[in-house]
């Protein structure tokens, strides 16, 4: 199987030009070639790897696989791990914040129901964290129900 050398997409084995974006492909009908690459070949991996390592380190591998990486699964998952993790920790940011400062107020009953909202925040990240390596490793195309239709919005869809 074969993509194209501009926007990833799945290039059929004799076909000259990319159907998704009109690219011309050289050496196409003539087997392989140099420019004509296989799935490993463009980081040097298989899909389901990079797509795992998307997730390893949250958002901040998810920007450097979504720069790096032009296949159409893994810059799923890289988007996915972008706006998953991401708005995660604006949110855990926003809720420590917030309850952080009912502290100084001198409100004790706030900050312990922070603390337990914080924590349940944080619980859901590490679980999701788990389960969309775990997903991504399986070649599976998960989809976090707000964040996967959030990151096509601002991604464009893969």
């Amino acid at each position: 199987m074969a993509f194209c050398t501009k926007c990833g997409a799945t290039v059929a084995d004799n076909s000259s030009f990319c159907a998704a974006c009109g690219t011309p492909q050289t050496g196409a009908s003539s087997g392989p070639s140099p420019t004509l690459v296989s799935a490993p070949a463009q980081t040097g991996m298989s899909e389901n790897v990079a797509g795992l390592l998307c997730y390893l380190v949250g958002w901040i591998t998810g920007i450097i696989f979504y720069c790096i990486d032009k296949r159409p699964f893994v810059r799923f998952h890289a988007a996915q791990s972008i706006v998953t993790f991401g708005g995660l920790q604006i949110l855990s940011f926003v809720i420590g914040a917030i309850f952080g400062f009912s502290l100084f107020a001198g409100g004790f009953g706030a900050f312990s129901f922070g603390y337990a909202l914080y924590g349940l925040v944080e619980l859901v990240a590490v679980v999701l964290w788990i389960v969309l390596m775990i997903k991504a490793y399986q070649h599976d195309r998960f989809r976090v129900p707000v964040a996967a239709d959030l990151a096509e919005k601002i991604f464009g869809k893969s």
